[in-house]
């Protein structure tokens, strides 16, 4: 647990959003308020104002009438009281911290030496991240291991309509386009590269990274549509 808390509050210092923060842990965003309070990361009124009610001796259902909150509601402003238990809880989170932190070191990684032999190690690392285009459609993808136990290099796009795949040779397009316009701020893909799956792209390299893009745009590729 502590490692989770930790963990997310190193996301949520470099995020600033419990959602962004959330969506790296594939946590829910209640779990992670509940987590930075926790962790003293957060602090909200609300927890001072349940916590005094309840060293008055109100119970939980009296505070939840009283403040007009769902028991749902209630329980994210209060920090976590108890050690977890359940097996099956610790190792889900630590293998949430575990892909947190592969991924980062992918990335960071990455950004020091943009070689196309890192891009490949940061692909491969984010299977299964839920990323959206600049039109707001969310997707993941996978890799598929081949007889050698590798990964191929074709990605396999999961979309919320069907499935395509996107091929390694329009990746690395886009990717060597973007490191010719290093400090240049694109609004959309095909200012990157008119290729085959570029949306798709377009995104995984503004998660790495390696791409800018104006505050709107961004606000997009996070899945914030307003």
């Amino acid at each position: 647990m502590r490692e989770l808390i930790d963990t997310t509050a190193e996301i949520y210092r470099e995020k600033g959003e419990i959602k962004a923060t959330a969506l790296e842990l594939s946590l829910p965003p209640g779990k992670v308020k509940k987590l930075l309070i926790t962790g003293n990361v957060l602090s909200y009124p609300e927890t001072e104002q349940i916590q005094e009610l309840l060293r008055q001796g109100k119970t939980m259902v009296e505070i939840q009438h009283m403040m007009g909150l769902s028991y749902s509601t209630l329980h994210t402003y209060l920090p976590y009281s108890k050690v977890i238990y359940k097996m099956s809880e610790i190792s889900q989170n630590a293998e949430r911290v575990k892909i947190y932190k592969t991924r980062k070191s992918a990335v960071d990684t990455l950004l020091s030496a943009p070689t196309e032999g890192h891009l490949r190690d940061c692909i491969v690392a984010f299977q299964n991240y839920p990323f959206h285009t600049v039109s707001g459609l969310p997707f993941s993808y996978t890799l598929k291991k081949g007889r050698n136990g590798e990964y191929t290099k074709e990605l396999f796009i999961d979309r919320r309509e069907n499935s395509k795949s996107l091929a390694w040779s329009s990746v690395r397009i886009a990717f060597e386009r973007a490191l010719k316009q290093q400090g240049a701020v694109f609004t959309r893909p095909k200012e990157l590269a008119d290729v085959r799956g570029v949306s798709y792209t377009f995104s995984l390299l503004w998660r790495f990274g390696m791409i800018s893009v104006p505050e709107d745009v961004e606000r997009k590729l996070k899945g914030n549509r307003k």
